[in-house]
């Protein structure tokens, strides 16, 4: 019992971090264009 009184806070910072790095990569556009980058793979432009 005195064991959930670390893990549960700990996952909830891990959990908070992780909800924060998906927002820090949507508001700085790291998501805008999905469709470009399969598509640069497969025309080898030289």
């Amino acid at each position: 019992m005195t064991a959930l009184y670390i893990v549960l806070p700990l996952a909830l910072l891990v959990a908070g971090g992780a909800v924060g790095a998906f927002i820090w990569t949507v508001r700085s556009g790291q998501l805008d264009d999905i469709e470009t980058p399969p598509r640069r793979i497969l025309f080898d432009d030289d």
